[in-house]
């Protein structure tokens, strides 16, 4: 006889949904290179198939607020994963099957996998917080720290990977990694679920848009969406070819260390979160945002500078949970429409700023000057551009830590939001 499910199964489901939901977002960027020698791929081109992702989870994000409860949780979650497994073959096979325009197949996956990822965003995350228990700050920010976990070994197990097969056989990876969201597909189909809140019960979503301080809180999803992924996705690049590691190297100490650093964050907080002040914790985190991207892009040593990388995955770890959980404590019978919303203000910022990133890089590179005074440090053309984008991107920790102070002063947070 088969053990019956419970909601300890349902909580580790949706920790594997993050996991398959980082496999998505951060598969391809170490894969960037590898593009961009074997089809020509432009700085701005790969700064657009990251738009193209987290554009197409913002469009999945506006749809799912107003159709996801009527659809239902299981059947949506399950298809996610099933695009997601989908988008990652493709992303495997189309570019050889479309060798005139290789970009476009890249693009049809990336698609593909994305309507899933968007799927993942808004569901996980309710389905997980409407689960029975106290302390639902900490439960989310040890649910997102699986991200980030998942983040490390996509990093691990793809470098890995690319030394068994070599960077030719980089088509292997994608299709050994969509068995994670394939079988976890299998999962949801078989764990219970919190039945959602009665659409007579729920708070009307013409209340949620006319609360200044949650329109607030969408806005800085956006800024913390931007701060962490103008970061990670140009971290296995930066290192390697800013500054000058080798493609596993860069790798193990961009993107991997940024993500452990994320991950160990949000671990911490999930254990003592108990011991601060929500929206203090977010003012000190995106405070030290700031001072990160400043080092990374202003130091002239490679190492301070991957330092100041690395931890600026420390420094967002608390932003998209803190955000969440201030959200739900705040509106608590929303149902999905609120994590669709705040996912749609996330999504946002995860596709405009590392775009707005590439798009800088790009530009600074033309513009007369900007070279010469990179050289006069001793950095290439390349190196200075890159540079150039990461020091602009710091806007976004900059409005981020201003919009977390207004909000201290909205009307929610004085109620004990």
């Amino acid at each position: 006889m088969k053990k019956q499910k419970t909601y300890r199964d349902t909580m580790r489901a949706c920790s594997l949904a993050s996991v398959s939901q980082a496999i998505i977002n951060n598969l391809s960027p170490l894969l960037f290179v590898l593009f961009q020698d074997a089809y020509g791929v432009s700085l701005e081109r790969i700064g657009l198939l990251i738009l193209l992702n987290f554009g197409t989870q913002l469009a999945v994000d506006a749809l799912c607020v107003h159709y996801a409860d009527r659809i239902g949780q299981r059947p949506l979650i399950v298809a996610a994963h099933g695009l997601c497994a989908a988008g990652l073959v493709l992303l495997s096979v189309l570019p050889g099957l479309m060798p005139s325009a290789p970009y476009l197949g890249l693009s049809l996956a990336v698609v593909t996998y994305a309507v899933g990822g968007g799927l993942i965003e808004v569901l996980a995350s309710p389905i997980a917080d409407a689960l029975p228990g106290d302390a639902k700050a900490m439960s989310m920010s040890l649910l997102h720290s699986f991200y980030c976990w998942g983040h490390v070994l996509v990093v691990l197990l793809t470098t890995a990977g690319l030394s068994v097969v070599g960077q030719g056989g980089w088509r292997w990876l994608p299709v050994l990694w969509a068995v994670v969201p394939a079988y976890n597909a299998v999962n949801f189909l078989r764990v219970p679920l919190v039945p959602v809140t009665p659409e007579s019960e729920r708070t009307p979503l013409s209340k949620l848009l006319s609360s200044k301080g949650f329109l607030l809180a969408v806005l800085l999803m956006a800024c913390s969406g931007a701060a962490e992924q103008a970061m990670s996705q140009w971290a296995s690049l930066f290192a390697q070819k800013g500054l000058q590691l080798s493609k596993a190297l860069g790798d193990l100490l961009g993107p991997c260390l940024f993500a452990a650093l994320m991950g160990l964050g949000r671990v911490l907080y999930g254990v003592w979160g108990n011991r601060l002040r929500l929206s203090r914790a977010l003012s000190l985190s995106a405070a030290l945002c700031v001072l990160c991207y400043l080092v990374t892009a202003l130091s002239a040593s490679p190492i301070v500078a991957l330092a100041g990388c690395a931890v600026t995955g420390f420094s967002v770890s608390l932003m998209w949970p803190g955000m969440l959980s201030l959200c739900a404590r705040a509106f608590p019978a929303s149902g999905t429409a609120l994590f669709g919303l705040l996912a749609l203000g996330g999504d946002l910022g995860c596709s405009v700023g590392p775009w707005l990133t590439g798009l800088v890089s790009d530009v600074a590179i033309g513009v007369p000057g900007i070279v010469p005074m990179g050289a006069r440090a001793g950095l290439s053309a390349l190196q200075t551009g890159l540079k150039s984008g990461l020091l602009a991107a710091v806007v976004f920790p900059a409005a981020l830590l201003i919009g977390v102070l207004l909000l201290q002063r909205t009307r929610e947070e004085k109620a004990g939001v």
